[in-house]
């Protein structure tokens, strides 16, 4: 696909400190892509460097083919035909929702105003002061102003950081929708893989000022690259394995059908709560020595013959309790194996 945003090789360090070392991606035009990571991972120095807010000490950004950010080219913002909304929102409280959002069209554009807010489902807000608004439709307004100009990238920075947990989740769907309905390029960086997954078409996990890896979230859960991406993404747990031959890894839980990884060694299986199955006439018994009630699902901590635990995410009319023995089996569709860790 075409590209819209490309990152080549880009670095960037404050008094000393290396932020982003060497980070590579790119993003096709109309997908939303995401920088997701721990606090202090660069994700964030990497979105000001795209939006020119800072100039890369090394490495290449180009915007529809164009290069915007080099050793030798720095195109200012305001000429980048980059839009931003920022986690504090950063409206103007002397100004109407209306009036936010027409800020940054020179004709004050009345139609764009009113196709924004439909589509954003704010019309009824327009005359609305920030300050009487939600922070869920103060961030709605701030995305309005944002596509108001037609930018060529849309860069959401922890856009939902200050809200709550519910109204995170229920939102972040919905600018998913807003953003593919207006056909806008967008990048995302967040420490919230829930975030991530309800939003972006393409993840980057961070660490360090570097990608560990560029994936759908489906492969980010169930394909890791690295024990790093395997612990940060999701759930789940490590059992130590043998391997059988070429083909087949043994863990306490049985034998698993896998590739074995070459050089051989110790390996550990990484077991997410969906791989292991809530099964009466199983033969395999674990102990329940904790349990998280979910609503629609209970996950259960289960302590298995060698006291090593594993998780099962239940439905929850599976109502067990602590102590009580429930039988188990294995369901696991990518097995994913790393060295143990040292």
């Amino acid at each position: 696909m075409d590209a819209l945003l490309q990152v080549e090789e880009l670095q960037h360090a404050y008094e000393g400190h290396q932020a982003v070392r060497g980070l590579s991606f790119s993003l096709p035009r109309g997908a939303i892509g995401c920088l997701l990571g721990p606090s202090g991972c660069g994700k964030t120095t990497v979105l000001r460097c795209i939006a020119g807010f800072e100039t890369p000490a090394a490495g290449r950004i180009l915007l529809n083919g164009a290069v915007v950010s080099s050793m030798q080219t720095s195109l200012p913002p305001e000429r980048r035909r980059v839009g931003m909304v920022f986690q504090e929102h950063a409206l103007f409280p002397h100004l109407t929702a209306k009036r936010n959002i027409a800020f940054g069209l020179a004709d004050r554009n009345e139609a764009r105003v009113q196709e924004l807010a439909a589509l954003t489902g704010i019309t009824e807000l327009l005359e609305k002061y920030p300050h009487e608004l939600s922070g869920g439709q103060q961030q709605r307004v701030a995305l309005a102003r944002a596509l108001a100009p037609r930018p060529d990238l849309l860069l959401l920075d922890e856009p939902f950081s200050n809200l709550d947990t519910g109204m995170r989740e229920r939102l972040s769907l919905e600018l998913r929708d807003i953003i593919k309905a207006s056909g806008a390029t967008a990048m995302l960086v967040t420490h919230d893989q829930h975030e991530a997954f309800a939003m972006a078409d393409d993840i980057g996990v961070m660490r360090e000022g570097r990608i560990e890896q560029w994936d759908s979230a489906y492969n980010l859960y169930h394909r890791p690259a690295n024990r790093f991406v395997a612990d940060f993404v999701g759930q789940g747990v490590f059992l130590p394995a043998r391997a059988l031959n070429g083909r087949q890894l043994e863990i306490e839980l049985g034998v698993l059908n896998a590739d074995v990884p070459h050089g051989g060694g110790a390996l550990e299986v990484l077991l997410r709560p969906d791989d292991v199955i809530h099964d009466d006439n199983a033969p395999t018994q674990a102990e329940v020595v904790h349990k998280a009630f979910r609503g629609a699902e209970i996950l259960y901590t289960l302590k298995l013959g060698s006291g090593r635990k594993v998780l099962a995410l239940v439905p929850s009319h599976h109502n067990h309790a602590l102590g009580e023995r429930i039988g188990i089996r294995l369901d696991v569709d990518h097995v994913v194996a790393f060295a143990p860790q040292p």
